[in-house]
């Protein structure tokens, strides 16, 4: 992993959305090995190169996703995302926890995509914005009664020829249906708390089956719960990048070959 180069995150800059064509993503093609062994370094004062995805991690189960045309996605959306001015283009939201979306999103949020279902059923999203698709898979959750059919989503973004799959507050393996749906994934966020999501082993298990390049723990509640996730993902073949820093770049050309987890540390975006 010697030819890892990263950067800290810095200033966050918001620009414009400009219309683009949306590179075709292989969400439901067969796996292939990328062979470059690295990842491009993050920088938020640039602007987001072309043919690569900007993630940063918010904190809890909210990233940033950035695209180089300028759209800006907010996942499992609270409200607070700091003192910057950004309005972002999407955001998703799941209803497990309070801590996973709110009640009164900014109105001028142009897409705000519910992930679990209503009195009105399921929320089937399928948002394509030209340079991105949106798109969610429902999976259940647990409750004080059993279980909430079509309580939580997983949402996939496919851009830049990337498929970026944000698990939510999954709660039970899914099933072959359920995987099939989500299809390939190049990059994923697991919530690796252990237990108030999905308990460490079964989740484990989720990414050995994904078999995604880069997984980004979140929703981990101190180093204890994280460094058993690691442990057990390390076990698992996977590598281990802890460079202490919030923000990543990626594209189709520099995913690591081999599946890789990357630790990023939360940081509510500032001006």
């Amino acid at each position: 992993m010697s030819m890892i180069r990263f950067a800290a995150a810095l200033t966050l800059v918001a620009t414009p959305a400009l219309a683009q064509e949306r590179i075709e993503s292989h969400c439901h093609a067969l796996a292939q090995d990328m062979g470059v062994p690295f990842l491009h370094k993050a920088n938020y004062v640039d602007a987001v190169p072309a043919d690569n995805v900007r993630i940063s991690y918010v904190g809890h189960a909210s990233f940033l996703i950035q695209t180089p045309g300028g759209l800006n996605f907010i996942t499992d959306y609270t409200g607070d995302q700091g003192g910057a001015r950004l309005i972002p283009d999407v955001v998703t939201m799941n209803n497990a926890h309070i801590s996973h979306f709110t009640m009164s999103p900014d109105p001028d949020i142009a897409n705000v995509l519910q992930g679990w279902a209503d009195a009105d059923g399921p929320k089937a999203h399928e948002l394509d914005l030209g340079e991105a698709l949106i798109r969610n898979v429902h999976t259940d959750i647990r409750s004080f009664d059993g279980r909430v059919e079509d309580g939580n989503s997983i949402f996939v973004f496919e851009m830049a020829g990337l498929c970026i799959g944000h698990l939510g507050h999954l709660h039970h393996v899914p099933d072959a249906g359920q995987y099939a749906e989500v299809g390939r994934l190049d990059v994923v966020m697991a919530a690796v708390d252990g237990g108030v999501s999905l308990d460490t082993q079964s989740m484990i298990e989720v990414m050995e089956r994904f078999r995604a390049r880069v997984v980004i723990p979140m929703h981990w509640f101190g180093r204890y719960t994280l460094d058993r996730f690691i442990g057990g993902m390390r076990a698992g073949g996977f590598d281990v990048v802890d460079a202490g820093i919030g923000s990543i770049t990626l594209s189709m050309d520099t995913l690591p070959r081999t599946p890789t987890v990357m630790v990023l540390q939360p940081g509510l975006l500032t001006e």
